[in-house]
């Protein structure tokens, strides 16, 4: 498949496909005589897989490393739940960082909208903080 018709296809860009390339994602395409990059048919099932993977949270280095497990014919299955597992547990502690972080905006805002501007401390710079 020519790139244009894989970029369709996939509802990638063709730089992206080009990207992907460069970083070993995707298998170095074949060229036809014109020069034009012309993909086997499995590419589209393979940057749906990359798509799904980032939509995951999953860096590309994530990603290849699973393509590698894959390409040398074993199932990655394992190894993805526990790349899914820590990125579940770093969002886990990014929500419960971001929650603590709203109490203390919360805090700070109800200070700010019970104040009086005019009773300001010049020494604190600003009393809401």
């Amino acid at each position: 498949m020519r790139i244009g018709k894989v970029a369709a296809a996939s509802g990638v860009t063709t730089k992206a496909l080009r990207f992907y390339e460069e970083r070993g994602l995707l298998p170095y395409a074949d060229r036809s005589t014109n020069g034009y990059r012309d993909y086997p048919e499995e590419t589209i099932s393979r940057i749906e897989f990359i798509r799904r993977s980032q939509v995951a949270g999953l860096a590309l280095a994530e990603i290849l490393d699973i393509l590698r497990i894959r390409d040398a014919g074993n199932a990655p299955c394992g190894h993805v739940r526990d790349q899914l597992s820590e990125h579940l547990k770093k969002l886990d502690q990014q929500i419960a960082e971001l929650t603590a972080l709203r109490e203390s905006v919360a805090g700070f805002y109800e200070s700010a909208a019970a104040g009086d501007p005019d009773q300001c401390n010049a020494e604190r710079i600003c009393s809401y903080l």
